[in-house]
């Protein structure tokens, strides 16, 4: 037997493990931030290997530039610099056309690397489009603490339409840490900033940042490879980071808290550290989330009063049935909730009908401060999970102000000769609920 043959099987294992990883990201849509750092590091070629990649495998790339190393050695070529407060750079008129010289040497030279088509490489073959353009809105940073700031900016906003397009066609898009005002000026912004923003607003699945070490250490030296948000918000409290790694974790502190599943911090340094952290289960550098932070589970008695400030909005409007605080009591095993930080955002309640092996699917409602974040998703999933292992056959909900939502996951309108005789016999005609069912 060959002796290369113990290593194929161990690459064969290793694929098939990545199986599950590469199904689950396929179609997805990841915001990267590539600091100018890494742009200079010596696995520079495999990270743009990697992002190669990742877009044959089908998931949508967003890349962000930063340039802080260029423009510092641009500026010190021209016997000028800037100081830097949280990593805000100070972008004088004068020193403006030097940070857009800097940054669009960075964007040029990804675009050329992202280009080649090497042989020999996961580059061979490879038809990449890259489009840079417009899309990050800045407005002034302005005056801050009696410091005037000048062309340094903040986003105001992304151009979500003009790149949900550009990633539709398959291409890959690149956005600069510049951004433009509609009255024609240009701002210096701070890298995490923009990565962070695209992120939010793109509805990404994941934000990736590129940083100088692995992650986040604890004060053994060990890595974390899972942080919560709350766990980073107390490492970022202590101030004890490497300035590159704080303004990365902030980032993805403030990406997870504003609906982005997952948030990566990986080094540069680290040769294939990306497809390590995305493709296998130890991963290679730290991972953000907020899943554990916020939790969906049966309801509790201790829950009833929460459920009731949830619910009152909802019934004043006419779009749920009232419920007194004691029927809530006495059905509270038929609810499944989302508690955040000790309060409830979101519920929904199940209740079964064995004889026809039906389950009613009542009073689903998220929090109006935490919808846009797949909640009543999350909870659907729960109750038809909870009706399956009940072995219910059918789902059915009567609703006056959400067909549409139900429409979408798969529900159909149906009469009410198709309920239950004992929930036909309890319909409401004032209200004229409109009805529907959905197979399990």
């Amino acid at each position: 037997m060959r002796s290369s043959v113990p290593e194929e099987l161990n690459y064969v294992d290793w694929f098939r493990h990545s199986s599950p990883y590469i199904n689950a990201h396929r179609g997805k849509t990841f915001v990267i931030l590539i600091p100018g750092e890494a742009v200079e590091c010596t696995h520079f070629s495999s990270i743009i290997h990697d992002l190669a990649l990742l877009d044959s495998l089908g998931i949508r790339l967003v890349l962000v530039q930063g340039a802080r190393p260029q423009i510092n050695r641009v500026l010190s070529n021209h016997h000028s610099s800037t100081p830097l407060d949280s990593d805000y750079r100070v972008t004088p008129q004068s020193q403006l056309l030097d940070v857009i010289q800097a940054s669009s040497a960075v964007r040029v030279q990804l675009e050329a690397q992202l280009s080649m088509g090497l042989s020999n490489t996961p580059m061979d073959g490879a038809r990449l489009k890259v489009c840079s353009g417009n899309y990050v809105i800045g407005r002034p940073l302005g005056v801050v603490d009696g410091v005037d700031y000048g062309h340094t900016g903040e986003v105001r906003r992304i151009d979500t339409e003009a790149i949900f397009r550009l990633l539709e066609d398959d291409n890959m898009v690149l956005l600069p840490h510049l951004g433009f005002s509609p009255t024609g000026e240009v701002f210096n912004l701070k890298s995490e900033d923009v990565a962070t923003q695209a992120a939010i607003q793109l509805k990404a699945d994941k934000l990736i940042i590129y940083t100088d070490e692995e992650g986040v250490f604890n004060q053994a030296g060990e890595l974390y490879s899972e942080l919560l948000a709350k766990d980073a918000e107390a490492i970022l409290k202590d101030h004890s980071l490497q300035q590159l790694t704080q303004n990365a974790l902030e980032a993805c502190v403030q990406s997870v808290r504003h609906g982005v599943p997952r948030a990566h911090l990986i080094s540069y340094h680290e040769n294939g550290g990306l497809l390590r952290e995305l493709f296998t289960r130890e991963g290679a550098g730290t991972m953000i989330d907020e899943d554990s932070y916020e939790q969906l589970r049966p309801a509790h008695i201790d829950d009833v009063g929460g459920m009731m400030a949830l619910l009152a909005p909802l019934e004043e409007k006419g779009a749920l049935v009232r419920r007194s605080r004691d029927l809530l009591e006495n059905e509270i095993d038929r609810f499944i909730v989302i508690e955040r930080d000790g309060a409830i955002v979101a519920c929904a309640a199940l209740y079964p009908f064995e004889q026809e092996h039906a389950g009613e699917l009542a009073c689903l409602a998220v929090s109006p401060n935490y919808r846009g974040s797949n909640r009543g998703e999350r909870l659907l999933k729960g109750i038809e999970q909870a009706a399956k292992e009940q072995h219910l056959k059918t789902l059915f909900l009567l609703t006056t102000r959400t067909a549409h939502w139900f429409i979408e996951r798969g529900f159909s309108e149906t009469t009410l000769a198709s309920l239950p005789m004992q929930k036909q016999t309890l319909y409401n005609y004032q209200r004229n609920s409109k009805i529907f069912s959905k197979q399990l």
